[in-house]
C-alpha cells in the first residue's frame, strides 16, 4: 500500500431517518457525489439507522446491505470509507467500527464501553480488543462515542498518527464531546478526529454535530465546507513528527497493565 505523508479527510455529519437503513444509504449515495476526491471518508456512529437498541430490526449481518454498499462506495470512488454499524454475529450483537478501502474490509473494531445509560450494554456484546491499522502508511486507531471518556483505552502506546471516533453524542453533553476530543489529542500527540451526528432521533435527543480535527497540540483546524453534511480537512505526517521531536511526552508515560 502506498505511503501519503498527507490525507484527506471528509467527515459525514447529517441526521440519519430513524431506523431506516434503505432512506439513509439512498441520501447518503446523493450527499457523497459532492465529493471529488478524498483518501477517507468518516461517517457517524451507526450512521445507517441512527443509534438504536433496536437490535432485531437493525442488526445486519457482515454481508448485509449496509456493508454491501460501504464496499460498492469504496470501489466507485476510490476512497477509503469507515462508519459504525449494529452488526449481528454468532447469536450476538455489536456495534461495530467498519474501514473498507479498495473493496476490501481493512479493519472492525467492536465497541468496548458500552453506554449504560442507554441501555447498550443490555443489548449488544463489548469488544474486548484495542484495534490499530495501517492504511496510506497512516496508523490509525479506531474508538466509538462512549470509548472517548475511558483515556487509558484510548492511551497511544501502539505509536498511532490518527485516533477516529464516529458518534452519536447528544447536545445536553456536547461540551464534553468538544473538551475529551482536545484532550485525546494531546495526551497522545496525535490527530484526533470525531465525527458526530445532527437532528433528533427516535429517543427524542438532539445533536449539533460538532464534528472536528484537532493536531497532535490540541488546536482545533478549520475544516473547509463541502456541502451542508461534508467537511474535508487535509492532515499531515510531518506536524505529528514535528509535535514529538519537540514533545517526548509518549516516550515518557509509564507502562502498566491490567489486573
Amino acid at each position: 500500500m502506498n505511503f501519503k505523508n498527507e490525507i484527506i479527510l471528509h467527515l459525514i455529519e447529517y441526521s440519519p431517518i430513524w431506523e431506516n437503513n434503505r432512506e439513509n444509504l439512498t441520501y447518503l449515495s446523493e450527499i457523497i457525489k459532492d465529493i471529488n476526491y478524498s483518501d477517507i471518508i468518516i461517517l457517524p456512529e451507526m450512521f445507517n439507522t441512527g443509534f438504536s437498541n433496536n437490535v432485531s430490526k437493525i442488526a445486519e449481518k457482515m454481508d448485509g446491505k449496509t456493508v454491501q454498499w460501504m464496499i460498492d462506495i469504496s470501489l466507485e470512488n476510490h476512497v477509503a470509507i469507515c462508519g459504525s454499524v449494529a452488526i449481528s454475529e454468532y447469536d450476538e450483537h455489536y456495534n461495530r467500527f467498519i474501514f473498507i478501502a479498495d473493496g476490501k474490509i481493512v479493519a472492525t473494531y467492536d465497541k468496548r464501553h458500552l453506554f449504560s445509560f442507554s441501555g447498550e450494554n443490555i443489548f449488544y456484546k463489548p469488544g474486548n480488543s484495542k484495534v490499530t491499522f495501517i492504511y496510506l502508511g497512516w496508523k490509525i486507531c479506531p474508538m466509538i462515542c462512549y470509548d472517548l471518556r475511558f483515556p487509558v483505552w484510548n492511551r497511544n502506546t501502539e505509536n498511532y498518527d490518527l485516533l477516529l471516533n464516529v458518534a452519536n453524542w447528544p447536545k445536553k453533553r456536547i461540551e464534553a464531546w468538544d473538551t475529551l476530543l482536545k484532550a485525546r489529542s494531546i495526551e497522545n500527540l496525535c490527530y484526533v478526529c470525531g465525527v458526530n451526528r445532527l437532528g433528533t432521533d427516535g429517543n427524542g435527543l438532539s445533536y449539533l454535530g460538532h464534528s472536528s480535527i484537532f493536531t497532535p497540540e490540541g488546536k482545533l483546524l478549520k475544516v473547509n465546507k463541502v456541502n451542508n453534511f461534508i467537511y474535508k480537512q487535509i492532515i499531515s505526517q510531518e506536524e505529528i513528527k514535528r509535535c514529538r521531536n519537540i514533545y517526548h511526552f509518549l516516550e515518557d508515560q509509564g507502562h502498566f497493565q491490567f489486573l
